[in-house]
């Protein structure tokens, strides 16, 4: 059975603590595959400066290009209505039958799993596989996910979507926080900028 790790949220844009979290995880846990899975409109997101979602898919694909472990899609981006991670499991597991599903998430997204549309279902359906971040427990994680949750270290990068858009209003350098070519795509359809 083939071992498949999503990585599912907005990238709005996608940055280099996305990247490493996706590498890390993957090594640490066997995965064969990472499945980046840009949301078309996320339930528990509502951001005024949100750059449409062909531009963030385009910019995840740029980013992720170059590793063969990582793959993009747009099974958010294709299905009408909000994206909720129930359905994309769903959908996926009918895609690849033969397959074990690990949804990777922040310790600041399982904090929060019990607002999560159908949070039980998540859990049948994929492993989850929690990145620690500091200042968040995860002591009640095993009694919300049962066994089927595990802990998983990363290189700590203090790096957010939310800094980079920041950096970009106020004209700073978003280089080394992003890939290249998302800097210069970015740049060229004038993202983020006031």
């Amino acid at each position: 059975m083939d071992r498949l790790g999503i990585l599912g949220g907005t990238f709005n844009p996608i940055h280099i603590a996305h990247l490493l979290i996706a590498e890390q995880v993957g090594e640490a846990c066997g995965l064969e595959k990472v499945l980046f899975v840009p949301a078309r409109i996320p339930p528990h997101k509502d951001s005024p400066d949100m750059a449409p979602a062909e531009d963030r898919y385009r910019m995840t694909v740029l980013a992720t290009e170059s590793n063969p472990r990582f793959e993009v899609s747009r099974i958010e981006l294709d299905r009408s209505g909000r994206s909720f991670t129930k359905d994309t499991l769903q959908e996926l597991l009918e895609t690849y039958p033969d397959t074990e599903l690990f949804y990777i998430i922040g310790s600041d997204a399982a904090a929060e799993l019990s607002t999560w549309r159908e949070p039980d279902l998540v859990v049948k359906l994929a492993r989850l596989l929690v990145v620690k971040r500091p200042g968040y427990d995860l002591t009640r994680l095993e009694e919300r996910c049962g066994k089927n949750a595990e802990t998983v270290s990363v290189s700590e990068l203090n790096v957010s979507s939310t800094e980079v858009r920041e950096r970009i209003k106020k004209g700073l350098s978003i280089k080394q926080l992003v890939p290249e070519k998302v800097e210069q795509y970015i740049r060229e359809k004038r993202l983020y900028q006031v």
